[in-house]
């Protein structure tokens, strides 16, 4: 879409619309600290650990990867997660909404189904995160809570908060909104606890890779075969996600040649959207595969993928975890 390619130029390449619209970066600056002058008093501690994976810019850098990641993780060593999300985008008329694997993504967000299916673990959804919190913590067995976003959520407790950054486009321009893509300034994350690059990862920062699984057919998911298998023929790629590019250059580094779709993050997808008029296949991500199964032909393949980190982040994180635990039981 060509409003989304300016944009792109504008926050992330020295492009003079950046330059034109600083000043009101600055505005956005000052309204931030204003805000946060009104947000003195701390967030009430909600009686078990909360984890926050949120980023400085708009748009996606992998958080929801990262939190099924963490999940895993997590209930391997013993706790009993749950995880919080906005549900961004649903049209739910009244929140918060447990979120089951069949729940409808238009009412309760894309990123929520997806997280339900991936991780058995109980989410909750509510643009009011305390309370999503808040239902987890009263209505399921857990005792530690992954906030999907919420970094920005001043009324938010958090015990640990992890950013995820591009590794590719890393801050683009460096701006504040709407001159540039940041949601907060950089300094920003001299308060975080731990930074993951998405990809190339800079000082400082944990390295996340992704991992591709088995391609499965939407209408019938038992039905699978290995990229590879694609090699050499072209493919529709559509991708509706904070960062297509990186989707269709996943394709291309495996030797497909996609013909490459791209629709906003989020973007409600219809038939006509996915529908072709050939017999090639159509391949797509997981948060856009969620959208469509309900009219989508054999022709439609989901590509999944899982986030990999170093061990050295995981014990980082359980060191974390454990001293800020102790220090609200001592408290």
């Amino acid at each position: 879409m060509p409003w989304l390619d300016l944009l792109h130029r504008v926050w992330y390449e020295e492009h003079f619309l950046g330059f034109l619209l600083s000043p009101l970066g600055w505005v956005y600056r000052l309204l931030l600290l204003l805000r946060a002058a009104c947000h003195r008093t701390p967030a009430a501690y909600p009686g078990v650990p909360v984890i926050v994976v949120g980023n400085l810019v708009v748009g996606g850098t992998g958080k929801t990867p990262l939190a099924i990641w963490l999940v895993a993780r997590l209930s391997a060593c013993g706790w009993r997660p749950g995880v919080a999300v906005r549900g961004y985008r649903g049209k739910a008329g009244q929140w918060p909404q447990q979120i089951r694997t069949d729940s409808d993504p238009v009412s309760v967000g894309d990123e929520a189904v997806l997280i339900a299916r991936r991780t058995a673990r109980p989410v909750v959804a509510d643009p009011n995160r305390p309370r999503a919190v808040a239902a987890l913590v009263q209505h399921y067995d857990c005792n530690l809570i992954i906030c999907d976003d919420g970094l920005q959520h001043l009324a938010l407790h958090r015990d640990i908060e992890i950013a995820v950054v591009d590794g590719r486009d890393r801050y683009g321009n460096r701006r504040c909104l709407p001159a540039g893509p940041l949601r907060e300034p950089l300094s920003r994350l001299q308060r975080v606890d731990l930074v993951v690059a998405n990809g190339q990862s800079g000082e400082g920062e944990f390295a996340m890779q992704y991992r591709s699984a088995r391609l499965y057919c939407l209408p019938c998911p038992e039905r699978t075969m290995e990229l590879l298998e694609l090699q050499g023929r072209q493919i529709h790629a559509l991708a509706g996600i904070g960062r297509p590019e990186r989707f269709f250059e996943a394709l291309r580094n495996k030797g497909l040649r996609p013909l490459c779709h791209r629709f906003p993050d989020h973007y409600r997808l219809r038939p006509e959207d996915i529908h072709f008029d050939d017999t090639l296949p159509v391949l797509m991500t997981e948060k856009d595969a969620i959208k469509c199964e309900s009219f989508a032909s054999e022709l439609h393949w989901c590509l999944p993928i899982d986030a990999e980190l170093p061990p050295v982040f995981e014990r980082k994180l359980l060191q974390l975890l454990k001293q800020r635990h102790d220090g609200q039981k001592a408290a």
